[in-house]
């Protein structure tokens, strides 16, 4: 070993290291649901949509999906600006700056150093020990070492494959955090589009009591005249008296119901919405687009959900897990060793007389442990099951929100019709009563029981297009949209 060199040690340290794995072989649990949902059929003709047929959802941008631009404006503020998103991107650098350090235990770690020692021996000293018959001849001694080394320390062969195992756990839960960081990201875009939204149903609610308001104080001022003339009744008037103030108590409540909508929204985005980017009251009709739903859609898009994908990025981790618990039973071997050259004259140090190396192998075998290395092994192993449980859960949960968002989805086009049907039999109701009252053939009731039959009905509808707009935005969701999610 006269030759022996510090390339050689780790070359040789490397290809001891292997790549043997004792962790066992993953394999993907079988989803617990069914293959296909009931309803995708009957939603398939309440989903179509010409700018997105024939795209899974996951693959469609988010851009492409919202299509009011005031929208896609409060979207990119949100995620520009939303501390959740920002905690969650946060912890994506710190898996991966984890996922670092532990992948570097599979290199030796390479030093060079230099050192200078000096030590002086006094006189008494060096006279005792020294074969020189005068002891006053002797005198105090100073000797200095010089040195300058390369080396590793305490690098442990992976030979059975624990500090590898360990290498992928913290990979995986890395490639976790970033899923769960696209869930974060997923959910913050539907959460935005959900109050921006129910922002605008409320500014129609808004204008449509404002309206109420309106032609209710006209009716009002109609039957004063009529009242001071002795064609209208006390009591016509006074019952459209209160229908005036309980039109403006309804235009008072969602006055501060709106405010109340834009400071959710205002929250979740992190930051003002100008009032430019606000919805328009017409925005329900088209702030949404949605892709064509297959009538023969599997359950296997769930797979890649980011929370699905997250739960079994986790299952990949503690799986990987039990091979570091297993290889823990198997002997340590640690290199420590080092090349260089020492001298006591700073002068000669790399003088080709003055080379020196060290080479430290040692070996650590488990013989008693009180049970240690068992009880983690059975700790990880139960570990993996819960992952697998935790695994099988969220596809179920995601399942059932699929289902519950294309079951809603089935009838919510037949609603609509029913219910745009039933503001139009109001209106005309409504249009009919008042000119019969105005005409002195009936009293002003039942001209007031048909203004508040319509007004119910347009609230109605009013709340059955935010279902629709909401429901699109759901499935986007639950179908684990956003494509670009990791630009």
């Amino acid at each position: 070993m006269k030759r022996l060199a510090l390339p050689s040690l780790l070359a040789t340290a490397l290809l001891l290291g292997g790549c043997i794995s004792m962790a066992p072989d993953y394999r993907r649990p079988e989803a617990p649901v069914a293959t296909q949902w009931r309803d995708a059929p009957a939603a398939q003709a309440a989903t179509a949509d010409a700018a997105t047929a024939n795209r899974p959802v996951a693959e469609i941008p988010w851009q492409d999906f919202f299509q009011d631009e005031r929208l896609r404006r409060v979207i990119a503020l949100a995620l520009e600006n939303n501390r959740d998103l920002r905690i969650a991107m946060l912890n994506i650098e710190k898996a991966r700056a984890q996922y670092r350090i532990q992948r570097a235990d599979l290199f030796p770690a390479i030093t060079a150093g230099g050192s200078q020692s000096a030590s002086r021996t006094p006189s008494s000293v060096s006279s005792s020990t020294s074969s020189s018959s005068s002891s006053s001849s002797a005198s105090a001694v100073v000797s200095r070492q010089y040195g300058a080394d390369v080396g590793f320390s305490s690098y442990e062969l992976d030979l059975f494959g624990r500090i590898r195992s360990l290498t992928d756990e913290a990979l995986q839960t890395f490639l976790a955090t970033a899923e769960t960081q696209r869930s974060t990201r997923l959910s913050l875009v539907a959460e935005v589009a959900g109050d921006w939204l129910t922002l605008a149903a409320d500014r129609q609610r808004l204008a449509l009591a404002r309206q109420t308001l309106e032609s209710q104080r006209e009716s009002l001022r109609l039957t004063e005249h009529l009242h001071a003339q002795g064609t209208a009744s006390g009591l016509d008037l006074a019952q459209i008296q209160s229908s005036v103030e309980s039109a403006r108590a309804d235009v008072a409540s969602y006055a501060a119901q709106v405010q109340q909508d834009r400071n959710a929204l205002e929250l979740i985005v992190g930051a003002a919405v100008p009032e430019e980017m606000l919805p328009p009251e017409e925005a329900l009709k088209a702030s949404v687009a949605l892709a064509q739903i297959p009538a023969d859609m599997s359950s296997s898009v769930l797979l890649q959900r980011p929370d699905v994908l997250s739960a079994e990025r986790s299952l990949k981790a503690a799986n990987a897990d039990i091979g570091a618990a297993r290889a823990a039973f198997f002997p340590t071997i640690s290199l420590t060793a080092s090349t260089g050259f020492s001298s006591s004259q700073l002068a000669g140090l790399f003088g080709s007389g003055n080379r020196s190396w060290s080479f430290a192998p040692s070996i650590s075998v488990p013989i008693f442990n009180a049970g240690s290395l068992r009880a983690s092994l059975k700790v990880s192993e139960v570990e993996r099951d819960v992952a697998v449980a935790t695994y099988e859960k969220t596809i179920q949960t995601a399942f059932k929100e699929t289902a519950d968002a294309l079951a809603v989805r089935a009838t919510l086009q037949e609603r609509l019709d029913a219910q745009q049907a039933l503001v139009a039999a109001t209106a005309r109701s409504y249009r009919l009563s008042t000119a019969r009252y105005r005409s002195g053939v009936d009293s002003y009731l039942d001209a007031l029981d048909s203004q508040r039959s319509l007004y119910t009905a347009q609230q109605n509808l009013i709340s059955l297009q935010l279902t629709e707009s909401s429901n699109r935005v759901t499935l986007y969701k639950v179908l684990g949209g956003l494509a670009d999610g990791r630009s």
